[in-house]
């Protein structure tokens, strides 16, 4: 199966995180909700919600595929957001 899923950033780290199926949010891509089309602009609409309320900031849609573990990001960039930076860097963000 092919999807979407929200993705954002942690307004106080800066962690890329997740929109979950149970309406959270989480630093592991394997616990996004993939959504179809309809159920992705709604789980959009409720991301900007908690946007404007200063719990994350950017959000939006990308794609992805159903995998062994969970969704997996379609587009390379958004392989590179969820796996972490592509470098070491001293104290980096942890859930």
């Amino acid at each position: 199966m092919t999807g979407q899923i929200v993705t954002a950033n942690r307004l106080t780290d800066g962690a890329v995180v997740f929109r979950t199926g149970a309406g959270g949010w989480s630093t592991r891509v394997t616990d996004a909700a993939l959504l179809d089309a309809g159920a992705a602009a709604a789980a959009l609409e409720v991301a900007q919600a908690d946007a404007s309320r200063q719990i994350v900031v950017g959000p939006y849609l990308a794609n992805a595929a159903a995998g062994p573990d969970g969704p997996v990001p379609v587009e390379f960039r958004e392989r590179i957001r969820a796996r972490g930076p592509t470098v070491g860097l001293p104290g980096a963000i942890q859930d």
